[in-house]
């Protein structure tokens, strides 16, 4: 179970760097095997997104909303919409790319013992958690891979759960150059950001009575449903406890901020793709989503960077055998 006590200013008896003797217990072997299903299954989900490509063309429908959309009309994503196809190639690329080898450094680590690897690991499965949700609960149009989607988004999930359950943060102190302020202000300030950001087209089309611009052949906003329902309310929690100077906050803030650093490479390579499938953009929507995500990446970088170099190893750790 995970403790919320104070993190800062505690005396810790271990010596950072020391061995660790590892343990092997039912809940660390259980993450361990469904963080690996997660990353495997996501791998496949990702690599049959970028190689099933199919020999059909761009293919123009009308939305039961009256609306004339153009949807991919080939490959896997042949019945999504040109910016939709766009993201899930965008984020097969992530997840092959950086998010799968990421798994592996922190499932590696977690396996050795370490709590660096324990809070690593939660950060990586809260991106794989996010990914599977996508796919699964409806920002992707069903295809072939459904039941892949679903698998994936279960194990990584209930992985995530465990992962966290099992981190007792009794067992790990906080050096007290730890810029706690700022990563408190930072996990705030994000979720104040995200809140704005997505409540500008729901208020509008309130407003306005028009559907949304992109929501085209979906049928509910899921992106900005599962941010604003999910996201903002954690984020600001994680803040929150920081301020607090509660460790609990820590090990919610790492569950979001691997999430965060990724979102930037996403964006550009979303963005490319959807240029070179024919949508055209202002440049004010190319250079604004860019910078402000590649800002906020690599202050969440910079943030995980501090949490995990001010973090103390505890004398004994558990780690799947």
């Amino acid at each position: 179970m995970v403790n919320s006590n104070v993190l800062s200013g505690r005396e810790s008896h271990a010596t950072p760097g020391a061995p660790v003797a590892p343990q092997a217990t039912a809940p660390a072997q259980l993450v361990f095997y469904l963080s690996a299903a997660a990353g495997l299954l996501s791998a496949i989900a990702a690599s049959v997104g970028l190689l099933w490509r199919g020999d059909g063309g761009v293919v123009s429908v009308t939305t039961i909303r009256g609306q004339s959309v153009e949807l991919l009309g080939s490959g896997l994503y042949q019945r999504d919409t040109l910016f939709v196809a766009g993201n899930n190639l965008s984020s097969d690329v992530v997840t092959l790319a950086l998010a799968v080898p990421l798994l592996a450094l922190a499932l590696y680590r977690y396996r050795r013992g370490s709590l660096r690897g324990h809070l690593l690991l939660l950060g990586v499965l809260g991106y794989f958690v996010y990914f599977g949700a996508t796919y699964a609960l409806g920002a992707v149009a069903y295809n072939d891979l459904f039941l892949v989607y679903v698998a994936m988004f279960s194990a990584s999930l209930f992985a995530f759960v465990t992962a966290f359950a099992a981190l007792d943060t009794d067992a790990f102190v906080l050096s007290p150059r730890t810029p706690r302020r700022f990563i408190g202000g930072f996990m705030v300030g994000s979720g104040a950001v995200t809140l704005a950001v997505w409540l500008v087209e729901p208020i509008a089309t309130l407003r306005t009575g028009a559907p949304p611009a992109l929501l085209d052949t979906y049928t509910t906003l899921f992106t900005h449903a599962l941010d604003l329902s999910v996201i903002v309310p954690t984020t600001v929690t994680a803040g929150v406890l920081i301020l607090r100077r509660r460790a609990l906050g820590y090990a919610i803030a790492m569950s979001l901020l691997v999430l965060e650093a990724l979102l930037m490479p996403l964006i550009a390579i979303a963005t490319v793709t959807q240029l070179r499938l024919g949508l055209s953009f202002d440049p004010g929507e190319i250079v604004g989503p860019i910078a402000g995500f590649t800002a906020l990446a690599v202050v969440a970088i910079a943030v995980v960077r501090a949490i995990l170099k001010n973090v103390v190893q505890p004398p004994s750790a558990v780690v799947a055998p």
